[in-house]
């Protein structure tokens, strides 16, 4: 046990000798370096290592000198020396560098928006040989030789000046010269030199306009991305005509194949696609469809700011009933009771609308209705039993009707015009009353809610005269008139 407490005691004594050293040390560097180390850090806040590399360096290797010879017990005026001569590299060597920025600003610069436009990865050689030349400068200045630094800067700007703007032009200009590139190798001038030299035109505008003006950027990009479109659809028009020319493509068929587009749009525009003498009556047809629904878009918003307006309005109407009749009327409180439920409508039409994708159901509103219009559910020809493939889309179908709880529910049956009215009619309340059974039994829903009622071929959504619209027009839709009395 004595032995184990003089251990203890030995090990205390070395711990202590060993933080005096420690402390001896910190007092001797305190002593001999804090004015050595105060100037290196005025040399790097003035970048010194950068400005004025040779004074740098050589304070850097006294000051490690006595360093290295305090820590190994060297003669003290050695210390000092090393520490003194240190001092004076650093002033200098941040003196030098405040010089350096006065003198190189317009290098630096052009240095640093060279950087900023990647130089260094897309100008590579650019970049090497300008820091070169900013390196020279720099220990032209250094060594006190002011007009070998002038020249310096000079040559080294202008290639910094170079390196940015081929670094710019990669960056805007390289896929275009690529597809270009591509389509000299497939020899698109041969079969699309029209298109072809439209691409090459719109690259040579934006590489001037990037040469005149490098830092206003957004006219050639603009350029560029007309480049690159009419190059990659210079190479699809090469490709088309080599077809025709080696007969893998007839010009029946190609133009065939260009008119299945236009049937398309004009099938989602429910427009029956007039091509018999080419797509000019189409086209036109198509324009002014458009135009139609760029109108109502129009007007639809301009009603939306109205009804913005007049709910405002009725807010306002509230606050001034309060304020005549105290806020206890039953006009106020019929008025707050319907802005109310149109709000919750909203925001449940909302949460419905989501819960389907296009293909299977298209939500509508009208007034405080909500119309579940159910493109995805079909019938077999002349049938009206509900296929196992439509029993997802019903599932959807109950969770939307779940957010309008104890609304009414009226099953719409539709057909097409074709056969006769009499069948059709039929056919479509036997569709809605099938739906409405199967609401009944496998949604739970109680009879005293549905409504089943057809309408044949009386209500269109869509042209019967095209395929596309005839298949709109076989529908079922249901109607959800929401509870406003409810939560």
């Amino acid at each position: 046990m004595p032995s184990r407490n003089l251990f203890a005691a030995f090990v205390a004594l070395l711990m202590l000798g060993f933080a005096g050293i420690g402390a001896a040390q910190n007092e001797l560097r305190e002593t001999f370096l804090k004015d050595a180390e105060e100037a290196l850090a005025q040399a790097d806040r003035e970048h010194a290592s950068l400005l004025a590399p040779e004074h740098y360096q050589r304070g850097m290797k006294a000051f490690r000198a006595a360093e290295d010879g305090l820590e190994r017990g060297r003669n003290i005026e050695w210390v000092r020396d090393k520490a003194r001569e240190a001092t004076v590299e650093f002033l200098e060597a941040a003196e030098k560098a405040r010089q350096a920025q006065d003198v190189l600003a317009q290098v630096m610069k052009s240095r640093q928006d060279a950087a900023n436009a990647r130089a260094p990865e897309l100008a590579p050689k650019l970049w090497q040989d300008a820091q070169r030349e900013f390196g020279n400068a720099i220990r032209e200045l250094e060594r006190g030789d002011r007009r070998g630094a002038e020249r310096k800067k000079a040559e080294a700007t202008t290639l910094y000046r170079e390196a940015e703007l081929v670094a710019i032009k990669d960056q805007y200009l390289s896929e275009t010269r690529r597809l270009l590139e591509a389509a000299q190798r497939a020899r698109v001038d041969r079969y699309a030199p029209i298109t072809l030299n439209k691409a090459r035109q719109l690259l040579a505008e934006a590489e001037q306009e990037l040469n005149q003006n490098r830092y206003d950027t957004d006219l050639p990009r603009s350029l560029a991305q007309q480049a690159n479109y009419e190059a990659k659809h210079a190479l699809y028009l090469s490709e088309v005509v080599r077809k025709v020319r080696d007969n893998d493509l007839t010009i029946e068929q190609l133009i065939l194949s260009w008119e299945e587009p236009l049937q398309r749009v004009a099938d989602a525009a429910d427009i029956v696609p007039h091509l018999e003498a080419g797509p000019d009556r189409l086209q036109g047809e198509l324009v002014a469809f458009v135009q139609n629904l760029r109108e109502e878009h129009a007007e639809l918003r301009q009603e939306a700011e109205a009804n913005r307006i007049r709910i405002a309005d009725m807010a306002e109407e509230i606050r001034a009933l309060d304020e005549r009749l105290g806020g206890a009327t039953a006009e106020r409180a019929a008025l707050v009771k319907r802005l109310e439920a149109q709000e919750r409508i909203k925001e449940q039409f909302e949460k419905v609308e989501k819960m389907f994708t296009r293909e299977e159901a298209r939500v509508l509103r009208e007034g405080d209705n909500i119309i579940l219009r159910l493109v995805g559910l079909t019938f077999d020809s002349g049938k009206a039993e509900i296929k196992q493939e439509a029993f997802d889309l019903l599932a959807k179908v109950e969770r939307a009707i779940d957010v309008f709880p104890g609304s009414e529910l009226i099953i719409e049956g539709h057909t097409d015009s074709y056969g006769s009215d009499e069948m059709n009619q039929r056919l479509s309340q036997s569709r809605a009353e099938s739906v409405q059974q199967y609401m009944i039994n496998a949604m739970r829903i109680p009879s005293y809610r549905l409504i089943a009622t057809g309408y044949g071929e009386t209500q269109p959504i869509a042209n019967n005269e095209t395929a596309s619209g005839r298949a709109q027009n076989r529908r079922i839709d249901i109607v959800i008139k929401p509870n406003l009395d409810g939560a």
